[in-house]
């Protein structure tokens, strides 16, 4: 997880508090999410015991001495804000009670939630014991008995679960809902032929890692598309303040990251300056950290435009929401073999629908439909940013 600073202390001869750190201009307070440790855990300098939750990142709260925690003076669900006391650290670790294995375990057992999902079917599977066992003959088993569709249920409210929004979610629940409320919004859609950027990944996949030891995806050749497509509507890159329209000669690309506490939006900046192994260094760079959780407010304030790609998640169409203070977003979507027309003959082709969904107060349909056609041209012939066409 993202440390911003290193928590500040008071330090009382052998004991020393660990405090929540600062954690950003812009936020005030978070929810104590879960501790890391345990009373009686040894722990080093800097390292994390509890996890802060804001309404943009998640932080670290860590240990400023190498110590013993003798006990905790914050509980989970807490709101907290920089310089709350959350634990006390032994420096010697006198005074600590021990914890034994078994109330650890019980302990991290009832303050952990269990993870929404396994990654592998081998995390699921028993231990297996190698001890000697005595093979016994296996008694007929008797099938539970059937339930009646007559029998009575449990009503639906002891069939339910309630649990509280994070505040990445609330977070995000409220800034889509602005968007709704304050733009005036419209989308546009149209297709692109993936054949030859395609092709063109295929080609140079071997050589692009060799030389520059990452992978050459699709999403770079539509940041390189929208970066064209932007400059030619800059519009499409500006945004209403009050009653003034504020041009912006840089295109700094937001692109959402689902991850498994929510939506954030990591920005590519000045990826007008970047060729195509640079944006995809930094997409790779940042779509790790929003997975793990150590992405930075910096990395995801600004952004002058955004891409989501629904479909990594098998979207066909979607009308995207704009990320606010932003103007329009661009969706993509999944790649489908589809019949087309090309030279008069019925061939099948590998298509992706696209969307812009534009805030319609400060951009006319004719720039949304240019900028579309935009992305379509470059996508379909890569060779038109070599020369500038």
């Amino acid at each position: 997880m993202q440390m911003l600073s290193r928590p500040f202390s008071s330090d009382n001869g052998d004991l020393v508090d660990a405090v929540v750190p600062f954690m950003g201009e812009s936020i005030t307070d978070g929810t104590l999410a879960s501790f890391l440790k345990n009373p009686g855990d040894r722990v080093e300098v800097d390292e994390p015991i509890a996890q802060i939750e804001t309404d943009k990142v998640t932080i670290d709260v860590t240990s400023p001495e190498a110590g013993v925690i003798q006990k905790f003076v914050a509980k989970e669900g807490e709101t907290v804000e920089p310089g709350t006391k959350i634990a006390i650290i032994s420096k010697s670790a006198e005074g600590v009670a021990p914890v034994a294995p078994s109330e650890k375990a019980s302990e991290k057992a009832v303050s952990q939630p269990s993870p929404p999902y396994e990654k592998s079917e081998e995390k699921q599977k028993p231990k297996v014991e190698t001890a000697p066992v005595t093979v016994k003959p296996k008694a007929p088993s008797t099938p539970p008995p059937k339930r009646s569709a007559t029998e009575p249920q449990l009503p639906p409210k002891e069939r339910e679960r309630r649990v509280p929004m994070t505040r990445l979610r609330k977070r995000v629940a409220t800034r889509l809902k602005d968007s709704q409320n304050t733009f005036a919004l419209l989308t546009t859609f149209n297709e692109v032929d993936m054949t030859n950027l395609m092709k063109l990944r295929s080609d140079y996949k071997d050589a692009f890692v060799e030389k520059h030891g990452v992978k050459l995806g699709l999403m770079s050749g539509f940041v390189k598309a929208a970066v064209s497509g932007l400059q030619n509507q800059p519009i499409i890159n500006a945004v209403i303040d009050g009653d003034d329209i504020i041009y912006r000669d840089y295109v700094d690309i937001s692109i959402a990251v689902g991850t498994p506490k929510g939506l954030v939006v990591p920005v590519i900046r000045n990826a007008e300056k970047m060729n195509f192994a640079e944006i995809e260094k930094e997409i790779n760079t940042l779509a790790k950290k929003a997975n793990d959780g150590s992405i930075s407010i910096d990395e995801m304030a600004g952004g002058s435009f955004t891409i989501s790609n629904g479909g990594v998640y098998g979207s066909l169409l979607s009308t995207p929401i704009i990320n606010p203070p932003q103007s329009a977003i661009l969706g993509m979507h999944s790649i489908v073999s589809r019949p087309m027309v090309v030279g008069g003959n019925v061939v099948p082709r590998p298509m992706m629908y696209i969307a812009l969904t534009y805030d319609h107060r400060l951009i006319d349909g004719r720039e949304a439909v240019f900028f579309l056609r935009r992305i379509k041209d470059v996508v379909e012939d890569p060779r038109r940013l070599l020369l500038d066409i």
